[in-house]
Order: C-alpha cells, then sequence, then structure tokens
C-alpha cells in the first residue's frame, strides 16, 4: 500500500511539475508580443517625450515602415536641428566662441567613468567636440533630411582636422561609438573619406588578441564601436551595408556570442542583433540569441525593457526599446529619409528660416 501511495505521490508531483513547465511556456511572450507592448507604451505616451526623443522614435519608425503617420515626430527634430544651426552659423569664424561652446559641452559631460574618459581624451582636443557634436551632429541630419548645407558649413568643416582625434587610442577607447559616427558623417557629407584609417586606429585600440583583458565597461564600448560601424555606414537604417566591408564583425560576433551574452546591456543586444540584419542576415542564430535575450528583459507590467539598474523612464529608455522594436519587426525594404519637402501635406511645416532645399535628393544617405 505504501508504495502505491508513493507512486501516485510520484506521479501526482511529475505532473504539477509538467503544468508549471507547461504555464511557464504559455506564460512566456512572443516577439510580436513584445513588440507591439513596447510600441502601445510608447505611440501612447510620445507626447510626454522631449522634442529630440520623439523624433529620435519618430525617424526610426519612419525608416522602418515608411509610414507617414510617424512625420509628425520626425519633424520635431528637423526643428531644434534646424534651429541650432542658425544659432551657430554666425559664430564658425569666432574662436572664442566655439572655445566656450566646447567647454560647454565638455562640462556637461556625466561625472561617470564615460564622461571621466571623455574628458580626458578630449584634453588632446578641446574644440573636437564642437566640430564634431554640434556642427557636423547638424550637417548631417539636415543633409539626410534632403537639406543643403551653406556653403560656410561644409568649408568649416573642411578646414577642421578631424583625423588626428578620429585615430587617437584615447578617443577610441572613450567613445568608440560616437567617433563612428563622425567618420561615417564625414564621408555622408562629402568632407573626408576617414573610415579605412578609423578602421585600423580602431583594431589597433581594441585588439582581439587583448579581449581578455578588458573590463566590462571597455568590452561594451568596444562592442558599441563595432555596432556603429554598421549603423553609420547604413545611415542609421536607411540602406543596407556589405557583408564584404563588414563581415569581419559580425565574424566577432559569433566568436564572441558567449562573453556578449553575459556582459553586454540589453541596449547592445538589440544593436548586435540588427546589425546582422543591415547585412541580410536575419536568420543568423546571433539573431534568435539577441530577440530571446530581450524577451527576458522585458518587463510586461512597464510594458517596456527597464535599464540596467531596473530604471523605468519613457525618455531615457526610448533609446532600447525603439532598437527592440526594430528587431522584431524588422521590414524587407528600408525607407529613406524623410525628405519633408518631397511629402505632399508637410512642406508648409518646414522651418519658415529654412536652409536651400535640394531640388533631388542624392541618395547617398
Amino acid at each position: 500500500m505504501k508504495k502505491i501511495f508513493n507512486s501516485l505521490l510520484c506521479g501526482l508531483s511529475l505532473s504539477l511539475v509538467s503544468l508549471v513547465a507547461c504555464a511557464e511556456q504559455t506564460d512566456k511572450l512572443s516577439y510580436d508580443d513584445v513588440a507591439s507592448k513596447i510600441k502601445y507604451t510608447f505611440e501612447s505616451n510620445l507626447f510626454q517625450l522631449p522634442p529630440r526623443t520623439q523624433g529620435h522614435y519618430g525617424i526610426r519608425l519612419y525608416r522602418m515602415t515608411g509610414d507617414n503617420k510617424y512625420l509628425a515626430s520626425a519633424l520635431y527634430d528637423y526643428y531644434v536641428v534646424n534651429d541650432r544651426m542658425h544659432a551657430i552659423l554666425p559664430y564658425l569664424d569666432n574662436p572664442g566662441y566655439i572655445e566656450q561652446s566646447a567647454k560647454r559641452l565638455t562640462d556637461a559631460m556625466s561625472k561617470g567613468t564615460r564622461g571621466k574618459a571623455r574628458r580626458k581624451a578630449l584634453e588632446n582636443y578641446p574644440e573636437f567636440i564642437f566640430y564634431a557634436d554640434e556642427l557636423l551632429r547638424y550637417a548631417a541630419r539636415l543633409d539626410e533630411f534632403g537639406v543643403a548645407l551653406p556653403e560656410q558649413v561644409t568649408s568649416t568643416l573642411k578646414n577642421y582636422d578631424f583625423l588626428p582625434g578620429l585615430t587617437d587610442k584615447t578617443m577610441i577607447r572613450a567613445w568608440a561609438a560616437q567617433l563612428a559616427n563622425y567618420v561615417y558623417w564625414l564621408k555622408q557629407l562629402g568632407i573626408a573619406d576617414y573610415s579605412k584609417q578609423y578602421k585600423e586606429a580602431f583594431i589597433a585600440a581594441y585588439p582581439d588578441a587583448e579581449d581578455n583583458e578588458l573590463s566590462r565597461w571597455h568590452f561594451r564600448n568596444k562592442l558599441y564601436g563595432l555596432t556603429h560601424f554598421i549603423f553609420a555606414a547604413s545611415s542609421y537604417y536607411q540602406q543596407y551595408v556589405s557583408k564584404d566591408e563588414f563581415g569581419w564583425i559580425l565574424s566577432y560576433f559569433s566568436k564572441n556570442e558567449q562573453r556578449i551574452m553575459k556582459d553586454s546591456t540589453d541596449d547592445i543586444m538589440a544593436e548586435v542583433g540588427i546589425s546582422y540584419l543591415l547585412m541580410k542576415e536575419k536568420s543568423h542564430p546571433m539573431v534568435g540569441k539577441a530577440k530571446d535575450s530581450l524577451v527576458e528583459a522585458f518587463n510586461e507590467q512597464a510594458g517596456m525593457i527597464p535599464s540596467v539598474s531596473g530604471k523605468i523612464d519613457l525618455a531615457s529608455g526610448e533609446h532600447r526599446n525603439v532598437l527592440a522594436y526594430m528587431l522584431y519587426t524588422w521590414p524587407e525594404e528600408l525607407t529613406e529619409g524623410p525628405f519633408f519637402h518631397q511629402i505632399h501635406g508637410v512642406q508648409r511645416y518646414i522651418p519658415a528660416h529654412n536652409f536651400e532645399i535640394e531640388d533631388e535628393h542624392d541618395g547617398e544617405h
């Protein structure tokens, strides 16, 4: 009798375990579930986001979908960038203004590890941040909208020597991703092509053979740098990139899969997955692993993926969440722009104090 009772108890226990396992499988969110919940969270609260963050979301969703409903939020970015470019334009030949602006930008950096590393790196290139992170950034964004830049902007960019800062080891190890952006923005605008020099300098600053010596912070910085080679070359999700040119990066990701899964942030996981998609490798196992990792990170109650520290904040969390949404809903065709001046019904909302609009876009973005 005792044996029969134990057998029944054992069978009941196994059944309960199976039911729990089944329930866990049933409760696990699908990729579509996570994508739709992220979209609902951010689009139902879009008006709460700062203008540039709304613009960030709108531009990316437009490039993913081509849907004109995202133009209004994307237009916020146009307004802000256009206004800031007009504000600095009269002072491009004023050394005192440039010096003060560079100091303001440097002083505004965070007090944490990243900010300290960047301020230290900029000691040898104090004005670099003004030319790269203000003038070049605004110029590249306006160019992406199909806006022709004043000759004064392009001549100022050509007259500043970006190469020493772009290829400096200390600079790369402080903000690898941002330098990749600057390299490809300069190329986009026809100012200079430093992509070969930057690749060589990046590899020298972060040789694969020394990965074991990298702290988690530096490993993440390296990963961000690698993803931004691809993102910047794609003009931020406007076109696919070549495996012949960037396949070495995907090979690195595959070889370092275990550490990436262990040490990267959710932002990085999304970027790694999208890097494969930008080379039309949507069936690669790393894409699925990135998706699964983000499902695990998703907070269903909050309707978003929180920060590494667990912080739930729409503005600061928009970046990782829109990337996750893109990863789950990647289209077959990407949409360039938005070129506001070419879209019926939008032209009247273009900033009144605008630069000259190009009649035809040259397709280089």
